[in-house]
């Protein structure tokens, strides 16, 4: 009686990972995506690589994004969502709270996969070095940003301003923002990504520092696909540059994007320790 009711266990069990590959396998996989701006213009942006995505692997693909940062990082880390195009801050804040997750590929922007940022002041400004910051009004973006807050807030710290030092410092909630609070005079200094500090150079900003190159934006997988269809994406979007149609599906995601690149954790390696040195000083950044 005790053999046949194991029996009987093992074989609805095995119904039962056999039925929740099956669904699996008919399933539509989601890409989900950070709010780093209006939903309708990222829908825009990535609609282009979901049909591709679908196209190329007879599966379905469709388009989530995110409420907020925060959000985006559980999503991922609790694999409700199939793949994540995600920012590096958000990347190491995944890491931290769910372990490692498999990578796809990272953005190739003008031939780098790199990216760096700028310390603004206004071109008429006496200030001339971090240093010279103390006691000045700051603006950073988004408190979520590895640009416009995280790397420049680790600099100004290493030149021995901490945020404690400044009159005051706010959150403009974007790059533009922060370029326009400069050039109007309401902040003395501020920090945006190398493309807004060109755009808006022109209009009354100078640099007073650059960031080191830190490694770009990324995708990568959840546990609940199989390690054979993650090689085939990754194999995918590797090739992509290379489809005929590949360029303007890069250029939708970012106009200046030229290849989806090859992608290790370590990457992110200089961007980490920077993290932890602010997280160390500030606990509620975690």
């Amino acid at each position: 009686m005790r053999i046949k009711r194991t029996f009987v266990c093992f074989c609805l069990l095995s119904l039962s990972i056999f039925f929740t590959h099956a669904v699996l396998a008919e399933s539509t996989l989601i890409l989900g995506v950070h709010p780093y701006k209006q939903a309708t213009e990222i829908s825009k942006s990535f609609t282009p690589l979901v049909k591709y995505l679908s196209d190329k692997t007879n599966r379905s693909f469709k388009l989530k994004i995110s409420k907020n940062y925060q959000t985006h990082i559980d999503l991922i880390g609790n694999d409700q969502v199939h793949i994540a195009y995600m920012g590096p801050a958000s990347y190491i804040k995944l890491v931290e709270n769910y372990g490692k997750k498999r990578l796809l590929s990272r953005l190739e922007i003008n031939g780098k996969p790199t990216f760096q940022g700028v310390i603004i002041t206004r071109q008429d400004s006496d200030i001339s070095a971090l240093k010279l910051l103390q006691n000045k009004r700051f603006a950073f973006g988004s408190p979520s940003s590895t640009m416009s807050h995280l790397v420049p807030r680790y600099m100004l710290f290493d030149a021995g301003i901490p945020v404690s030092a400044l009159e005051k410092y706010a959150f403009l909630g974007n790059h533009v923002n922060v370029a326009l609070g400069v050039l109007t005079g309401n902040y003395d200094a501020g920090a945006v990504k190398e493309a807004i500090y060109k755009k808006y150079k022109e209009k009354g900003l100078k640099a007073l520092a650059t960031t080191v190159p830190l490694s770009e934006h990324l995708f990568i997988a959840s546990d609940n696909i199989d390690n054979k269809f993650v090689i085939k994406l990754r194999e995918i979007m590797l090739e992509l540059n290379l489809q005929s149609n590949g360029p303007d599906i890069l250029k939708s995601i970012k106009k200046t994007t030229t290849a989806l690149v090859a992608v290790r954790d370590s990457d992110y390696d200089n961007l980490r320790k920077m993290m932890e040195t602010l997280q160390h000083l500030d606990p509620a950044l975690n």
